[in-house]
């Protein structure tokens, strides 16, 4: 079943488009791969010191302490904090929001959760009549890039896509000639 990348609701006078932020399956899936190996570790080690078995499916104490069990701490922490990093920014939705496009007010306002803090509402928003065009950066290779931006007078491209795994080419075609039919802009890049 596929994700979709963003969800689109549009009438004639308002097109709002939601975007997907930490909270994709693929984020799910490695925090909790990185947690279970990171207590895994950590308990491991932990075994090797006290001599106690912690783990239920084999037996560290059997390790020395130095240097398998500092070592295996030291993987522990590491995978633990990973995790927790990562359940955190699940949990706060970095990079969610929604780019709305609005004929009636003549604004185009972008706006994307951030990290906490006294910045964590991320919003630009910016009169319509200054939307030049929507532009397409579609780059393969090792590090492929899929993105829409919007090019906007004296000022420089706002990306309207989520950061992460590429956007299929006919999703991207098809947000981007919506976009620019709506707007009335050229679509550039293509």
């Amino acid at each position: 079943m596929a994700v979709p990348i963003a969800s689109q609701q549009a009438s004639n006078l308002i097109l709002r488009q939601s975007i997907l932020g930490a909270r994709r399956l693929s984020n799910y899936f490695w925090a909790a791969a990185s947690t279970i190996g990171g207590v895994g570790f950590l308990l491991a080690s932990l075994s090797s010191y006290f001599k106690i078995n912690l783990l239920p499916f084999s037996d560290p104490t059997q390790l020395f302490f130095v240097p398998q069990g500092i070592a295996m701490g030291f993987y522990g922490v590491a995978g633990a904090l990973l995790g927790l990093y990562l359940w955190l920014i699940i949990a706060w939705n970095v990079g969610g929001g929604y780019n709305e496009f609005n004929r009636e007010t003549g604004t185009a306002k972008i706006f994307r959760w951030g990290f906490p803090g006294k910045n964590r509402q991320i919003e630009v928003t910016q009169p319509l009549e200054d939307v030049q065009a929507i532009r397409v950066e579609i780059r393969e290779g090792l590090n492929p890039r899929r993105a829409l931006y919007l090019r906007i007078k004296g000022k420089g491209d706002i990306p309207l896509t989520r950061v992460g795994q590429p956007i299929a080419l006919s999703e991207l075609e098809n947000q981007g000639a919506e976009l620019a039919r709506f707007l009335a802009v050229p679509l550039e890049g293509l």
